[in-house]
């Protein structure tokens, strides 16, 4: 294997992949050999150029548009995705909404909006990638957190309820697919330097962060990228921050 080829020869899904850390995650992980099925719901040009990127270099990497929160759709995705390139080693649960609504203004419509990707759309993915897996004898899935989310945040409790959803269906994966070498982590972000949704309000200063900066999409990469190398498949079942020591569990 190539020096910094430590995923040569798997395949890797992510999902949410046009922009910000997913596009990081998906750049990383074809750095180090992965083939990598780039995925978004909406912004296919975003996700094209992430393509072109990962080719640039030599890397294998394809767009494959889908909403994760329709099963039928994740379905013909991940069918594709085996069907193209043979196997499907890596799941990479990235894709989420991050809106902020006071609770009191907040709809029901709203609320499921972001529970039918965040906890929906990873139902969707992870029953759809498991079987390629489990055929193969090993696999990492990687769920994305956010400090925020799992701490609690003004305007934000469906992110804090979906987030949550999501670190326990990680938990309980890592228990339940580990005798199959599938190895299950959380990441958990914490104040970030990514371009902003319309809509959001504008970032705060940073503060309370022991290391003085917000983290990176590229330092999330890197976490990602390595939980999904051989040499982390006895790492399962964890939640790992990447905020510079600001977590407050």
């Amino acid at each position: 294997m190539a020096a910094g080829k430590e995923l040569a020869g798997k395949v890797a899904l992510v999902t949410g992949a046009a922009r910000n850390i997913g596009r990081s995650i998906a750049l990383s992980l074809a750095e180090a050999g992965a083939t990598v099925a780039v995925n978004a719901r909406a912004a296919k040009e975003d996700a094209e150029a992430v393509v072109q990127e990962i080719r640039a270099t030599g890397g294998k990497a394809d767009v494959f548009m889908a909403d994760i929160a329709d099963g039928t759709a994740v379905h013909t995705m991940t069918t594709d995705i085996v069907q193209r390139y043979g196997r499907l080693d890596i799941l990479i649960l990235n894709a989420s909404i991050r809106k902020e609504t006071a609770f009191i203004d907040m709809s029901f419509e709203e609320w499921r909006s972001l529970l039918s990707i965040t906890l929906d759309g990873s139902f969707h993915c992870v029953k759809a990638c498991l079987p390629a897996m489990i055929k193969a004898g090993a696999g990492s899935i990687v769920t994305l957190g956010g400090m925020s989310a799992l701490s609690g945040a003004k305007k934000r409790v469906h992110g804090s309820v979906g987030k949550h959803g999501l670190w326990g269906m990680t938990r309980a994966l890592a228990k339940e697919f580990g005798e199959y070498r599938i190895n299950v982590n959380c990441v958990a972000p914490g104040q970030m330097d990514t371009a902003r949704a319309a809509g959001r309000s504008e970032r705060a200063p940073v503060t309370n962060v022991p290391m003085g900066r917000r983290s990176t999409p590229e330092e999330v990469a890197g976490i990602v990228r390595y939980l999904c190398t051989p040499s982390a498949q006895m790492i399962s079942g964890q939640l790992i921050y990447v905020d510079g020591g600001q977590q407050q569990f």
